[in-house]
């Protein structure tokens, strides 16, 4: 597994997105808007109180804010945004528990 101190991504981040539902095809345009962001590690469509879950990685709060600030809001019908900020991770995998009949 490879460490993301050493790559100068330490800060781990969660993004609510909510979007201006106004647009017919909001969810298309950010879909495919966000697909193309290489910061973005994970992007996922919830249910819920909002719409969309970011996972991303930085190096520090400031790249977050620039990526916030000029990337994130920027995307098409974002209406609002939360930030979660990870203080540590707990428990990490990227395993499928696959159950046998």
């Amino acid at each position: 597994m490879l460490n993301p101190h050493y790559l100068d991504a330490s800060l781990l981040v969660f993004v609510e997105i909510t979007l201006n539902r106004g647009a017919p095809d909001v969810f298309e345009q950010f879909n495919s808007a966000v697909q193309k962001l290489e910061e973005i590690q994970e992007c996922h469509l919830v249910s819920g109180d909002f719409d969309y879950l970011l996972k991303t990685r930085v190096p520090d709060m400031s790249a977050y804010r620039k990526l916030l600030g000029e990337t994130l809001l920027r995307l098409p019908g974002v209406n609002d945004t939360r930030t979660y900020v990870v203080m540590e991770e707990v428990k990490q995998s990227n395993r499928l528990v696959i159950k046998t009949r």
